[in-house]
């Protein structure tokens, strides 16, 4: 999982999100705070295009271009995350330490806080010789699975 290098807290609300672009010196102009609004209040993991047409459709006119710009310098910040699917890229709200539950019937990605125990990770430091700062898992499944 990339992240970025800051000692502050974890973003987990939208007022975080606007303290942290404040914390790096990144503008709040109105198309930034749509975006991260819309973020927050979907809660879910949203495409550039997706992003663009709920905000036009809420009458908050933003070009395509400023969607775009904006994600990235967001996403770059860690203000956001940011998931590189076969099929484009989604943007979600959180962008603390955490896992998804990737729902392939649905084509949803779900976040969940998972804790490995800690002999696991040991293990697998003793394996690799790596010491484990972070992790993220990714889980796959359907919700409408029918038994045989």
């Amino acid at each position: 999982m990339q992240k970025q290098a800051i000692s502050t807290k974890p973003i987990r609300s939208l007022e975080d999100a606007l303290e942290r672009c404040q914390i790096l010196g990144m503008r709040v102009s109105r198309q930034r705070r749509f975006i991260l609004e819309l973020l927050w209040q979907a809660n879910e993991h949203l495409s550039a295009r997706e992003i663009y047409d709920r905000l036009n459709q809420q009458g908050k006119e933003i070009g395509h271009t400023s969607v775009y710009q904006n994600l990235e310098a967001l996403s770059s910040q860690g203000i956001i995350e940011s998931i590189e699917r076969s099929d484009g890229r989604l943007y979600g709200n959180i962008s603390d330490s955490h896992s998804h539950v990737h729902c392939v019937d649905t084509n949803q990605i779900l976040d969940v806080h998972v804790e490995l125990p800690e002999d696991f990770i040991r293990k697998i430091e003793e394996q690799t010789g790596v010491r484990i700062t972070d992790y993220s898992i990714n889980f796959y499944g359907c919700r409408n699975v029918q038994e045989s």
